[in-house]
């Protein structure tokens, strides 16, 4: 432990003109007396640390003084490729190794350079959730997340959606989505590749026995193919409107916008007025009705019948409404 501290205070040093020993401390989240301390013992191993005296006094590094001790471990580098997901990191505990390899990427840097990481976090901040909701990490994340990082099968329950049983499974993990604030892993099951719910787990035991990776495994491609797959199976119902051009501008804010451009591609001419008819997929008419009311006189639905009619009856209340 004490090892690491001692690195880590080389690289903090090295990566900075001087510290004071209130940073080093806040940094190391040791106290003041503990970084004189270190400090001694790396100078009596050999490494130049000077500490200044007085109100801007603190400690460098002599000479330029350069260490070798900047190589990533393997956790180290795949963690700084998403080191620009501080919260992701969070979440898989990852969050300890981002910052090493970033402190030792830092410390190899030019002196003229070593402002690139602070720069970039205040231009650049991606924040994942969705809006008007809480975020909420699944607990078991972090045992799925190591699973991944090393190919370790997962032996593990799982609760299906709209059920309350639970199913036993063995997977092999590939890969971890972050999709609007709700965590999904990939994973192979037998010959087949499917998609997982981390907060629907119960419980995750991490096996000591290794998978072969099947190394043309495309990620961003399967989630993207699955993602559009289950877009697809939610639309169980139609229904056919006519929108004005007003209308056909909002369609894809209301619904599904891939599935407002095929139904938009396959309808025929507008009327004299400018209205096409079209017949859109949707999930319901329940959820059609509460997401098609948003286009107000910008679109008429015509068909199912018992849509039409309930559509008319909202026109009526709003008119005794506002009359």
């Amino acid at each position: 432990m004490r090892a690491a501290r001692l690195i880590k205070m080389v690289l903090l040093l090295q990566s900075r003109p001087a510290m004071t020993a209130a940073e080093l401390a806040q940094e190391l989240e040791v106290s003041e007396r503990t970084v004189t301390r270190d400090a001694q013992a790396l100078s009596e191993a050999g490494v130049p640390v000077y500490a200044d005296r007085g109100r801007a006094g603190g400690y460098r590094l002599v000479g330029g003084y350069r260490t070798r001790l900047t190589g990533l471990a393997r956790s180290e580098a795949e963690a700084l490729f998403l080191s620009g997901l501080p919260s992701a990191l969070r979440e898989m505990g990852l969050e300890d190794a981002a910052s090493a390899a970033r402190l030792k990427v830092s410390a190899a840097l030019l002196p003229s350079l070593r402002d690139a990481s602070a720069s970039a976090a205040r231009r650049f901040h991606l924040d994942a959730p969705g809006w008007y909701q809480e975020p909420v990490t699944p607990e078991l994340l972090p045992a799925v997340a190591e699973a991944v990082w090393d190919d370790r099968i997962v032996h593990a329950r799982y609760r299906r959606s709209g059920r309350d049983e639970e199913v036993e499974r063995e997977l092999a993990p590939y890969g971890l989505v972050l999709k609007a604030g709700v965590w999904y892993l990939c994973a192979r099951v037998a010959k087949d590749f499917r998609v997982y719910r981390i907060d629907r787990f119960s419980a995750v035991a991490v096996s000591d026995e290794r998978f072969a990776r099947d190394e043309r495994f495309d990620l961003p491609g399967f989630w993207d193919e699955r993602a559009a797959q289950f877009a697809r199976s939610l639309l169980r119902t139609e229904v056919t409107v006519r929108v004005s051009e007003e209308g056909v501008r909002r369609l894809p804010y209301a619904l599904d916008r891939s599935a407002v451009q095929d139904a938009l591609d396959a309808a025929g001419p507008a009327d004299t007025r400018g209205r096409l008819t079209v017949t859109l997929p949707v999930e319901s008419l329940d959820i059609a009705y509460s997401q098609l009311l948003a286009l107000g006189p910008e679109l008429e639905v015509l068909e199912p019948a018992a849509l039409r009619a309930r559509f008319a009856a909202a026109a009526e209340r709003l008119r005794d409404l506002y009359r």
